[in-house]
């Protein structure tokens, strides 16, 4: 009468029911105000009325037989009743709650006005997990309803490797969890929890990202090659994967279409490149934890470099490794490779080391390196020249006789009249100039005379002035 909504009374009417253990009743009363979710998908766990009617039923468990209770049900109800065992029936969880009524009403409930994570979720509570998958399957569920009811509870409780079992005895192949399995590394990923990762990768063969993950096991924290050096078990398990993964691509190329649909694929030509790139880290490895370990290290960066970054990182492992060697002849070799394999701006390389070795006040090992980079067979006729223009931007650091000596080292006069402009040594600039063939002599020697008006050097302006 006086338009209330009467919701909450049927509500209460309908717990009060429950507790006196009248469940037919109990199931007419909330009928007239629960309500099946609109997404059964939805991530919660159904209404509040929904959850305290399954709270109160799963605190309860009383071991009353369904008959005894049903024969006061209406044939409405006993048709529900049906319906939700038929629901159920190739789900059902052997023991207590087979043969519990007070747990058979909680699926009533849940199947008729609970969501799919609600379902999902009480089944896992009761150890029920077999259930749980299936419902998932059958209901076909989205990634995130797997990821909440059942994976986190299962990795939380340490239940993985049963999940595991369960997965892969309801489909062999995993064909049908791969959706479920993908989300569920995603998940782990933006957890940061690599090594529940791992383990699932390799549960779910997929070779290559388990790869993945070693090289960041491989590299992740590590401050030193020393560091670096106690990891290289992780080196050899990257390249296990991918020799298993290699393998498996050769078994499966004969049949017609690849089965592993939700695995990682990639080329074997690009899988070979990485497991020469392995080779490599190995190799930079052991002779920088070497260089370490007897003390000729010399560089601190930030970051540790690794072949497994971008092409600036790699060049800065060929770069580390020619300048920590005892000299620069032992790590160029290796060095050289890196430039090699990866098709690197070997010019740049090379350029950054000669720069360093100015900062170190080693200039001898400046010209060990050109002496390297000319021998290595694959120079082109200016690049020792350039690497020597590069550091001479520190000149004004770099002692008089050991300027000359590394200016004298170039091929081109052309460069080395550069050179000495560059470091501002105009005498020897025009002593250079004027060797040249007449008509380019000429060109030089004015623009040396130019350069002496416009510095002030009234000696050489002089001798140019005479010279022309």
């Amino acid at each position: 009468k006086s338009g209330l909504d009467p919701g909450g009374a049927w509500h209460a009417w309908g717990m009060a029911c429950l507790k006196a253990g009248n469940l037919s009743s109990a199931r007419e009363k909330f009928n007239r105000c629960l309500k099946p979710p609109v997404d059964l998908n939805q991530l919660n766990h159904g209404s509040r009325l929904v959850q305290d009617v399954i709270q109160y039923l799963e605190a309860t468990v009383k071991p009353i037989l369904i008959a005894d209770d049903d024969y006061f049900a209406t044939l409405r109800e006993l048709e529900a009743t049906l319906r939700t065992r038929s629901l159920s029936l190739e789900m059902m969880c052997e023991g207590k709650i087979q043969h519990n009524s007070y747990y058979q009403e909680c699926l009533f409930y849940l199947h008729s006005y609970g969501t799919n994570l609600a379902i999902i979720s009480f089944y896992m509570r009761h150890d029920c997990m077999r259930e749980a998958l299936l419902h998932l399957l059958n209901k076909e569920s989205p990634s995130e309803v797997f990821i909440e009811g059942i994976f986190i509870p299962s990795y939380e409780s340490g239940k993985l490797h049963m999940l595991e079992n369960l997965l892969e005895t309801i489909d062999p192949g995993l064909e049908s969890w791969g959706v479920y399995l993908i989300a569920a590394c995603k998940h782990l990923q933006r957890k940061n929890y690599y090594h529940i990762l791992y383990e699932l990768q390799q549960f779910m063969k997929d070779h290559v990202r388990a790869a993945m993950t070693c090289i960041r096991f491989f590299t992740h924290g590590a401050k030193s090659y020393t560091e670096l050096g106690g990891k290289q078990t992780w080196l050899l398990k990257i390249k296990d994967h991918l020799k298993v993964y290699l393998q498996e691509v050769s078994r499966s190329s004969g049949r017609k279409k690849m089965a592993f649909t939700f695995r990682k694929k990639m080329s074997a030509t690009d899988v070979s490149r990485h497991i020469n790139t392995v080779d490599l880290q190995m190799e930079v490895t052991k002779f920088l934890h070497q260089c370490e370990s007897s003390g000729t290290s010399q560089m601190t960066g930030s970051s540790l470099p690794t072949l497994f970054g971008n092409n600036n990182m790699k060049m800065d492992v060929a770069c580390k490794v020619i300048l920590e060697g005892k000299n620069i002849e032992e790590g160029f070799g290796i060095a050289f490779r890196v430039l090699q394999d990866f098709q690197l701006e070997a010019t740049e390389v090379y350029s950054k080391v000669a720069k360093q070795l100015v900062k170190q006040q080693k200039y001898s090992e400046i010209r060990q390196l050109l002496k390297c980079v000319n021998e290595s067979g694959v120079a082109a006729k200016n690049d020792g020249d350039n690497i020597i223009l590069n550091c001479l931007n520190e000149f004004k650091n770099i002692p008089a006789e050991d300027l000359d000596n590394l200016i004298q080292d170039m091929d081109s006069d052309e460069n080395k009249i550069q050179a000495y402009v560059m470091c501002q040594k105009l005498r020897s600039a025009y002593l250079v100039s004027v060797r040249q063939e007449k008509a380019r002599a000429v060109q030089l020697v004015q623009h040396v005379w130019q350069l002496a008006e416009s510095s002030g050097d009234d000696v050489v302006k002089a001798i140019c002035a005479q010279w022309l």
